[in-house]
């Protein structure tokens, strides 16, 4: 495990899609994921950082003229590492240090990582593919790119987005209502970060890297409650 970890590092490191301190953030997170979870929150990981590597490099010469492209080029620092994975990370280790807790943990897992990827792939996507552009708050028309502005293709792909998050860990878990619960935690916490934008971010109250972090906590504490309520 150790090994797969640290190629995936090696890899992204020299792919251009993390820095090294990122890198070793991940790997850090990795683990206990993995400790928690299992293969499964590995592998939840990996599809969300694959689909988030894709959706912030397609067309992105389009994004670049249009001054919509990730500083950096796109590579990841390790701050926005922890803001994606980092309540993932500490559900693994929960799971890991107090089993009893891992069934729920795990899902609730899922359920951050399906908020993160409906985060960026709306955001990514929808900046490109997104014709009429709205203030989450007053449904106004907005600028593009701004924080706080949705528009409905982008709302559309974060929740299919959702979707294959939650379809993947249905194939391991079950579907007994679970994929239900994560495309709504995935979409709840993806409208967070929105409303979050639109208000704290704009003012300068909350960092991107903040908002990233409340959005996945966002998704994992609803599915936790959805799945504690009604599982």
């Amino acid at each position: 495990m150790v090994l797969l970890l640290g190629a995936g590092m090696f890899y992204s490191v020299r792919a251009g899609k993390l820095t090294m301190a990122a890198a070793c953030t991940g790997g850090v997170l990795g683990l206990l994921i993995y400790l928690g979870s299992g293969f499964a929150g590995l592998a939840l990981l990996a599809l969300f950082f694959a689909l988030g590597t894709a959706a912030s490099g397609w067309r992105v010469a389009d994004k670049r003229r249009l001054g919509l492209a990730e500083e950096n080029k796109g590579r990841r620092t390790a701050g926005q590492v922890v803001a994606n994975a980092g309540v993932a990370g500490l559900l693994g280790l929960l799971a890991w240090q107090y089993p009893p807790a891992a069934p729920l943990a795990g899902l609730m897992l899922a359920g951050s990582f399906a908020a993160a990827t409906a985060d960026t792939l709306s955001s990514e996507l929808g900046n490109v593919y997104g014709r009429r552009y709205y203030n989450i708050l007053t449904l106004r028309p907005d600028a593009r790119g701004l924080n706080g502005v949705v528009s409905l293709e982008g709302t559309a792909l974060g929740l299919a987005g959702s979707a294959v998050l939650a379809a993947a860990y249905c194939s391991s878990f079950g579907w007994n209502g679970t994929f239900g619960w994560l495309l709504v935690a995935g979409t709840a916490g993806n409208l967070m970060d929105s409303v979050l934008g639109a208000t704290l971010e704009r003012r300068g109250w909350l960092s991107n890297n903040a908002v990233n972090f409340i959005n996945t906590l966002t998704g994992a504490l609803l599915a936790g409650g959805l799945g504690w309520w009604l599982g």
